[in-house]
């Protein structure tokens, strides 16, 4: 296994998921419900900061590598899936947009490996559709973390629940997007592996 710069923030960043999640195990006398949500925006912020730096200073110093291109899209959704289990349970995400959003991202990603075990992994790469859909997200979780007024007039409640609608067409659009471009391959190897 590789271990560089890179890859040693996207541990960081896995690393950094159960500290979304934990901090509203602490009880309230603890740390006050206002307290837990600036603490658990403030982590994923900082997640999803590596997130866009590991990617940056990987290609930047030639660091790139199989281990961090697995990982990577690895620590990307079981950041998401975490937050939005998160959001779920304080009753601020609607359970089936967080279906809808969990569920591509594993059937993506099985799609992804099958394509990879024939060869053309290249046919399902990330589109544009997907980078919206990821940036829609991205900025609805710690809208939906925070759970107050910003700057005394925006609503992050409100405007975090129409970025996450936003993010579950995207996620249903851009799943239908790569079925669109597997499908030919689908049809032609089915069920046969070399």
């Amino acid at each position: 296994m590789p271990f560089n710069i890179p890859i040693l923030l996207t541990w960081l960043r896995v690393a950094l998921i159960p500290l979304v999640v934990g901090v509203y195990y602490l009880p309230v006398h603890w740390l006050p419900r206002s307290d837990q949500d600036m603490a658990a925006t403030l982590v994923f912020i900082i997640a999803a900061v590596t997130d866009w730096f590991d990617g940056f200073l990987a290609r930047r110093w030639n660091q790139t590598s199989a281990f961090g291109a697995f990982l990577d899209p690895v620590a990307d959704k079981l950041m998401v899936s975490g937050a939005l289990l998160v959001l779920v349970h304080l009753d601020r995400v609607d359970h089936f947009l967080a279906f809808i959003i969990i569920g591509r991202e594993i059937a993506i990603s099985a799609l992804r490996e099958w394509m990879a075990q024939i060869g053309a992994s290249r046919s399902v790469a990330v589109s544009s559709i997907g980078k919206i859909k990821t940036a829609a997200q991205m900025t609805a979780i710690p809208l939906l973390l925070w759970h107050d007024m910003l700057f005394r007039f925006i609503d992050t409640q409100l405007l975090g629940e129409y970025l996450m609608v936003l993010a579950a067409v995207l996620t249903v659009w851009s799943m239908f997007y790569y079925m669109r471009l597997a499908w030919p391959l689908i049809k032609e190897k089915g069920g046969m592996m070399d």
